[in-house]
C-alpha cells in the first residue's frame, strides 16, 4: 500500500507541475545571450522587443553580447546553458543557416541543438556606397567594378557574416570583381563606409536609415524581393539587372534544448505580445524591420527551409571563408 500511495502522490504532483511552472515563471532575471556585436542591427532591433517583454513580464532581461567567429563563440556557449528558461539566445539566420555551410567544424546542429521559441522580425537590406563613389545604380557599380577589377573594396561584419554572403551572391550573379575587407563586427564595418574609408557594402537597412536620408550614404538597391517601405524609390537588385537576386534575413529567440514546453509556451506568448504592441511595431518598422512573430513550430520549419536554401546558394556561388 505504501508503494501505491507513493505512486499516486507522484502522479498528482507531476500533473500539477506544468501549471505551477507556468504560473511562477519567470521568478528571476533572464539572461539573453547575443552572439553578435553591440549596436549591430539584430542587437538594436531585439533590444526594442526585450524592453517591452521586461515591462510586461515584470522581470528584467539582461542582454550579454558575446561576438566572435561570426557568432560561433556565443552560440556554442548558449548551447551548453541550463534548460530552465533563464538563459535564452537571440540567433539570426546567419548563425543558424549560413555559418554551418562555411566552417568545416561547427559544434551545433541548427535544426536539432536548440529549442525554437519564436521568430521576431525580418531585416531588410540595402546595397549602399559612399557618395564619392561615382555610381548611382547597381548597374553602374557592376560596370565600374568590371572596369577596375578588384580595386573596389567592400566591408562586412566578418567572414561568413550576412554582409559577406549578400555581396558574394551579388558578385557571383553579376561578375563584378570586388575585394572583401572583413571586420570584427558590423558596427565598425558600417562606420568606415560612412566615413569613406571603404566605398561600399551590403547593410541591414536598420543601420543606415539616417545616413541614407541625410545623404552620407547612397542607396543603390534593395536586397529583398520587394522595395523597402522606407525607400520606395530605390529599386531592388533584381530590378537593377540581376534577376533572381534576393537577400533578406531574420532574427529569432531560442531556448536551450530540453527547456520545458510550458516555459517555451509562456515565452512565445510574451514575444507575440511584445511584437504586437503598436509602439514596438512602429519603432521596428521605422528602422527597416518587418514583424514576423511565430509559433515554435513555424520557426523550426523556417530554419530548416532557410538552411537548405543557403546550403545551395553558398555551394553554387562558391562562397568560402577568406
Amino acid at each position: 500500500m505504501n508503494r501505491l500511495w507513493q505512486l499516486a502522490l507522484w502522479i498528482v504532483t507531476a500533473s500539477a507541475m506544468p501549471l505551477s511552472l507556468a504560473q511562477t515563471y519567470p521568478g528571476k532575471t533572464i539572461l539573453m545571450i547575443m552572439p553578435l556585436q553591440a549596436a549591430s542591427s539584430v542587437d538594436v532591433g531585439m533590444r526594442i522587443v526585450l524592453q517591452k517583454m521586461t515591462e510586461n513580464m515584470g522581470q528584467q532581461i539582461v542582454v550579454e553580447n558575446q561576438p566572435g567567429a561570426a557568432g560561433l563563440i556565443g552560440t556554442e556557449r548558449f548551447m551548453r546553458s541550463t534548460p530552465d528558461g533563464y538563459t535564452l539566445a537571440t540567433l539570426n539566420d546567419s548563425i543558424l543557416t549560413m555559418i554551418p555551410h562555411l566552417y568545416k567544424k561547427v559544434a551545433y546542429d541548427a535544426n536539432r541543438s536548440f529549442a525554437p521559441v519564436s521568430l521576431v522580425a525580418g531585416n531588410t537590406w540595402l546595397l549602399v556606397v559612399h557618395p564619392t563613389l561615382p555610381v548611382k545604380s547597381a548597374r553602374e557599380l557592376v560596370t565600374l567594378a568590371k572596369a577596375r577589377p578588384n580595386e573596389l573594396n567592400y566591408s562586412s561584419g566578418g567572414n561568413g557574416s550576412p554582409q559577406h554572403i549578400a555581396m558574394e551572391m551579388f558578385k557571383s550573379m553579376t561578375g563584378a570583381k570586388l575585394t572583401h575587407i572583413p571586420y570584427k563586427g558590423t558596427t565598425q564595418a558600417t562606420l568606415d563606409v560612412i566615413g569613406g574609408q571603404i566605398p561600399l557594402m551590403f547593410s541591414a537597412t536598420s543601420l543606415v536609415v539616417s545616413q541614407v536620408r541625410e545623404g552620407r550614404l547612397r542607396a543603390l538597391a534593395a536586397g529583398g524581393a520587394k522595395r523597402s517601405a522606407l525607400f520606395p524609390a530605390v529599386p531592388t537588385v533584381a530590378e537593377s539587372g540581376v534577376p533572381g537576386y534576393e537577400f533578406q534575413t531574420w532574427m529569432a529567440i531560442f531556448a536551450p534544448l530540453n527547456t520545458p514546453k510550458e516555459i517555451i509556451s509562456r515565452l512565445n506568448a510574451e514575444i507575440l505580445k511584445a511584437v504586437g504592441a503598436p509602439d514596438v511595431r512602429e519603432k521596428l518598422v521605422s528602422i527597416g524591420f518587418e514583424i514576423e512573430g511565430s509559433s515554435p513550430d513555424k520557426l523550426a520549419a523556417v530554419t530548416k527551409a532557410r538552411y537548405e536554401q543557403m546550403q545551395k546558394i553558398i555551394k553554387d556561388a562558391g562562397i568560402g571563408i577568406d
